[in-house]
């Protein structure tokens, strides 16, 4: 989970768009387009089981679901931990999630998920997702971007 400068540029222009038009927590997401129900599922599969295991600081469990480009940045599940719990509190710790509808940019799936984190502030979390040569999904990496929005 990085920011990856090669999807930086084509991230951050789906944002502006994408958050201009995103409803609050508890609205309904739409079904994605261009996306089938078997790879939307996936991908979702694999968000919440890498969310999941940092529930119970699982490092391995948790590097599992990285791709192998993030996989050699850290090195090990112990590198990688060490970063998600220092910079990614959202996301390792929830208070609540909601999944919207997936984004391609410039040939990336990015799935976003709004996230309420433990200090009460929402955040989008945006998962870069890449297909490996099987089919499967990874987390190629997450960008968080903050709402503006503070529950009490």
């Amino acid at each position: 989970m990085s920011v990856r400068p090669i999807v930086h540029a084509a991230v951050l222009g789906v944002l502006v768009v994408f958050l201009a038009a995103a409803p609050p927590m508890g609205a309904r997401a739409q079904a994605a387009e261009g996306a089938g129900a078997a790879d939307r599922a996936a991908i979702r599969h694999v968000i919440e089981g890498q969310l999941d295991a940092f529930r119970r600081d699982d490092g391995v469990a948790a590097f599992s679901f990285a791709s192998p480009s993030i996989r050699r940045m850290f090195g090990a599940p112990d590198n990688f931990m060490d970063m998600v719990r220092r910079g990614y509190q959202p996301v390792y710790r929830p208070r609540r999630l909601e999944f919207r509808d997936l984004v391609e940019a410039e040939g990336k799936t990015i799935q976003p998920v709004l996230v309420l984190g433990p200090d009460n502030v929402t955040v989008m979390a945006l998962y870069v997702m890449e297909r490996q040569a099987d089919g499967s999904w990874l987390i190629d990496g997450c960008y968080l971007v903050p709402t503006g929005d503070k529950t009490a």
